[in-house]
């Protein structure tokens, strides 16, 4: 094999990942807990749209979260079975859109976990739409105080496949959204979904430039899953050749081709995403995460090839 060239990773990865940033940042070994802070959406309640993205689990809650801070404790004490000496933390909302609420309860909110023993910085997964100045100039306060990271999902930059996924907003909505956090300075995830209905490889790899122009600070590449409850599951079952699910191959394929893509210096935090067995309809091969991961580094090392060889960061 290979000798990997990539300066910017642990061990066999030709990628930099989000366990290599948070060491280099921080000195050792930090981990999300993930949070939902009981936040509506505006796909969800009428504000720009009704029921949600399609493959949204979270646009039909059946019940109410318990308290942030009872999350938060049983969030450590599972991944301390994992990790018992680790002692620092990233609270991370999750679920829904996280800034969509006045500003009052945000800060109630962001504030009470800031302030927890071993809280190393905040993460908060929202919507480009959702992002009023006076929230952003919050954020920015935050940002300036501790690490804060706020994800965006983006997911497609084709707005044809927005509008089949429902997912309530366009590419350039999408973009102001970026450019209101970025021209803050706040660093900021951008989530992709590789095999959207009727997309090509060629769309997800014009996604991935696209992404790659706005050199963001994280990003999150997940495969599309078909979860029970979801709409799209209705739609998958009603007519699953419609979909063209990816297959293990060229999902691989297509991962490997947008990390050439990415700037080396942007945080890849996940390159495949994790359904729950009891949840996932399809692909059911992608229950095996670690399967996927080390596929994903065998044929970039096939390749001889790492994260950025094709971005305009890399060519000299």
């Amino acid at each position: 094999m290979a000798r990997n060239p990539f300066p910017y990773a642990l061990a066999n990865k030709r990628y930099r990942t989000w366990d290599y940033h948070l060491k280099q940042k921080f000195g050792g070994k930090v981990f999300k807990v993930s949070i939902d802070g009981g936040f509506s959406c505006p796909n969800i309640d009428g504000s720009c749209g009704r029921g949600g993205c399609t493959y949204c689990a979270y646009a039909f809650r059946r019940q109410t979260p318990g308290s942030i801070l009872s999350q938060f404790e049983e969030g450590k004490a599972l991944l301390h079975r994992k990790w018992p000496d680790a002692a620092r933390y990233i609270p991370y909302f999750q679920a829904n859109t996280n800034t969509y609420a006045p500003l009052p309860e945000l800060k109630e909110k962001y504030e009470t976990l800031l302030a927890q023993p071993g809280v190393a910085g905040l993460a908060v997964a929202t919507r480009a739409d959702a992002l009023p100045e006076e929230v952003c100039d919050y954020l920015a306060e935050i940002s300036r105080r501790t690490y804060l990271i706020v994800e965006l999902g983006l997911q497609t930059a084709f707005d044809e496949t927005a509008q089949r996924i429902n997912r309530g907003h366009d590419f350039a909505a999408f973009l102001e959204g970026y450019r209101r956090l970025a021209g803050r300075g706040i660093p900021v995830c951008i989530h992709l979904i590789n095999g959207l209905p009727g997309e090509t490889p060629e769309m997800m790899r014009e996604t991935a430039r696209r992404v790659a122009a706005l050199r963001p600070h994280c990003v999150k590449i997940h495969l599309l899953h078909i979860l029970k409850g979801t709409r799209m599951a209705e739609e998958y079952a009603a007519c699953p050749e419609d979909f063209g699910m990816m297959e293990l191959p060229a999902y691989v394929s297509v991962v490997c081709d947008q990390l050439e893509l990415l700037p080396p210096e942007t945080v890849i935090q996940r390159v495949t995403g994790d359904g729950m067995k009891e949840d996932l309809i399809a692909p059911l091969w992608s229950l095996k995460k670690f399967v996927v991961m080390n596929e994903i580094d065998k044929e970039m090392a096939r390749r001889d090839s790492w994260q950025g060889r094709l971005s305009a960061s890399d060519k000299n």
